[in-house]
C-alpha cells in the first residue's frame, strides 16, 4: 500500500481495535498516548466513511431493486 492510499475498511478496523487496546493497556507517556489517540479517532472517521459508502451503495441497490419491481406506469 502506497502512502496516499487509505487502508481498507477491515484494515483500519483492527488498527483501530490494536490501538484502543494499547490505550487501555496504559503505561504509555502522555505524549505517546495523545499520538494513539489522534490515530485512533483517524481511524474511526475513516471506518465510517467507509461504512457511509456501504449503505448509500445498499440504499441505491435498494432504490433500483423497488424501481424495476414496478415495472412501466400504467395509464
Amino acid at each position: 500500500m502506497g502512502e496516499t492510499e487509505e487502508p481498507g475498511y477491515e484494515q483500519a478496523r483492527d488498527e483501530l481495535a490494536q490501538v484502543v487496546a494499547r490505550l487501555e493497556a496504559g503505561g504509555l507517556s502522555l505524549e505517546d498516548s495523545l499520538a494513539l489517540w489522534e490515530r485512533g479517532e483517524a481511524l474511526a472517521r475513516l471506518c465510517e466513511r467507509h461504512l457511509a459508502g456501504a449503505r448509500e451503495r445498499v440504499e441505491t441497490v435498494l432504490h433500483e431493486a423497488g424501481a424495476d419491481e414496478e415495472g412501466p406506469a400504467r395509464g
